[in-house]
């Protein structure tokens, strides 16, 4: 009778029992059943213990090979199930729903998170707290150590408080709105998604709600991506259109050279599914 780690035969039932953890009649009663399966022996008691018959003889390394191959089987099992796990990072104002719940019914097994990241997680992706991120270009991550993949591009527009000179417009050009001083958020682009305070006095703001809090005292004027719906929420505030600015690029960001399989599935996703939101 063999050990469980396939090595040399135990001659005694108590020894194997031992070495398998389990009570003696119940190693007993498994083989009694087993033999009743096979409908042949596969043991006989000795004076010096168990020996195996000429069936038992037959059936044991097909057995062992058989353990083999479940061994085997449930290992790749593990080792898949290691691989599939995702942590996707999304900042500020854009809906991933979409993408994550088409990746989810692909694939059903896998592990898949997701983590709302503000303006001051920027380590997020580097520290591995997240595997891939979908965020706005450009992004204060070295190009080097990144896989860019661009997603959709949107328009921007100027965000202003009611009762503005340029409340009423049916747009704006870049060319007016140039000049200001700008605060941008770390994850906004630094060209034209920003806040621009119209006075000195005015201390850097890293909170959404208190730049917007800025734009509608009249302290401020922003300038956003139109699929960004927050300012809409306040009532106090006015968006016109900016024609002539630079479009803001969302773009799903991983590390270079991770072999984590999920990343390019959710790349082959989101750019299926991820598009720019109706204006």
């Amino acid at each position: 009778m063999r050990n469980n780690r396939g090595g040399a035969p135990h001659p005694h039932f108590g020894r194997a029992a031992a070495d398998l953890h389990v009570a003696q009649p119940a190693l007993s009663r498994q083989i009694q059943r087993l033999e009743k399966y096979l409908g042949a022996r596969l043991l006989d008691r000795v004076s010096q213990g168990t020996r195996l018959t000429p069936a038992g003889q037959t059936f044991l390394p097909q057995a062992q090979a058989l353990l083999h191959a479940a061994r085997q089987a449930e290992q790749a099992v593990r080792e898949q199930a290691e691989t599939e796990r995702i942590a996707i990072g999304y900042v500020e104002d854009l809906v991933i729903t979409t993408a994550v719940r088409e990746l989810r019914r692909r694939y059903p097994n896998a592990e898949i998170t997701t983590r709302y990241l503000s303006c001051r997680d920027i380590g997020a992706l580097s520290d591995k707290r997240v595997d891939a991120l979908i965020a706005r270009a450009p992004l204060p991550l070295a190009a080097d150590d990144v896989l860019t993949t661009p997603l959709y591009e949107e328009p921007r527009m100027l965000v202003v408080p009611r009762g503005h000179p340029l409340a009423d417009r049916t747009s704006v050009t870049a060319e007016e709105l140039a000049g200001e001083a700008a605060a941008p958020c770390a994850f906004e682009t630094e060209d034209w998604t920003s806040y621009r305070l119209l006075g000195a006095d005015v201390p850097p703001i890293e909170s959404y709600e208190d730049k917007l809090e800025l734009v509608a005292s009249g302290r401020a004027i922003a300038v956003l991506p139109v699929g960004d719906r927050r300012s809409s929420l306040r009532p106090d505030l006015v968006t016109v259109p900016v024609e002539g600015s630079p479009p803001s690029q969302v773009v799903l960001v991983s590390r270079k050279d991770d072999p984590n399989p999920m990343i390019r599935n959710l790349r082959l996703v989101a750019k299926a599914i991820l598009t720019a939101p109706a204006a």
